[in-house]
């Protein structure tokens, strides 16, 4: 079967009523920098009023730490009232957090890219970096609903339309996958095979088996949602995203009815070709 959405041209992107609202920029640079300038200013607002700020974040994009961490440290925006609750983090195959050291390790890539290069009179205390706990995963919801929710989710999407590493499961109905929880999954076949390709110079062998990930019914229940996308195969992705039905087969498509959603990408990305 042939789906037209995925020949819409750029102007055809807006032009077919899509699903989701979206925002097409003119280079990664663009993407990144709108996503740390829209946690900045989300942190800021809320200092100034007194309140805390709690982000979920992820190892993926990227791009957004070093811009995010120039504007803490430049506008001096203290982070003590802010939790970041991460996505996830991959795990060995007995089920525990890779080490923080493992090239692949998000709890390290958070350290030295985002919590070692913030004014240590600024940064937040380590135990408002929350990542989800394989030997707990329930006590990450539990957090969240004890903090009064989350702001704002921060996020990309896989190749299969996943969302953390919330994976495409079609056996499941869509109210069903909405009320997934954190929890400890095996990854898919196409994601070790892409994320190979992008972390690991498609060192397949390497990529681990097992993932812990917040879940769907943390990311929905955000009071919003914001996702950037930049490489090459978000071509076919963010057009399934916008035009796609419904489906637990590619869980993003189900954030289609949040109320407050945005989906960040690339003119590069907008383009049928390079």
């Amino acid at each position: 079967m042939q789906h037209a959405y995925y020949r819409y041209t750029r102007e055809e992107l807006f032009r077919n009523s899509p699903k989701m609202p979206v925002q097409i920029l003119p280079d990664n640079a663009a993407v990144f920098r709108a996503l740390a300038e829209e946690m900045a200013d989300e942190i800021a607002r809320h200092n100034k009023k007194g309140e805390r700020t709690v982000f979920i974040c992820p190892v993926g994009p990227t791009g957004q730490y070093p811009y995010f961490v120039e504007l803490v440290n430049e506008r001096k925006i203290s982070l003590h009232n802010v939790w970041f609750f991460n996505m996830d983090e991959y795990l060995e195959d007995d089920k525990t957090w890779v080490s923080i050291d493992h090239p692949l390790s998000f709890r390290g890539f958070m350290q030295r890219t985002v919590y070692d290069k913030i004014d240590p009179a600024l940064v937040m205390p380590p135990e408002q970096r929350v990542f989800p706990d394989p030997l707990d995963p329930a006590a990450i919801g539990k957090k969240i609903e004890e903090l009064g929710g989350v702001d704002i989710c921060f996020g990309g999407i896989g190749i299969n339309g996943h969302v953390a590493f919330n994976e495409a499961d079609p056996s499941k109905t869509n109210a069903q996958f909405l009320e997934l929880p954190t929890r400890v999954l095996e990854i898919s076949r196409e994601t070790r095979a892409a994320n190979a390709i992008g972390d690991l110079n498609g060192a397949l062998e390497d990529m681990p088996h097992y993932c812990v990930t917040i879940g769907m019914k943390q990311i929905f229940a955000a009071r919003k949602i914001r996702l950037g996308c930049f490489r090459n195969w978000h071509r076919a992705v963010v057009r399934r995203a916008m035009y796609g039905e419904k489906t637990a087969g590619f869980p993003v498509s189900l954030l289609q009815d949040h109320p407050d959603i945005l989906l960040r990408f690339t003119d590069y990305v907008a383009a049928l070709e390079d």
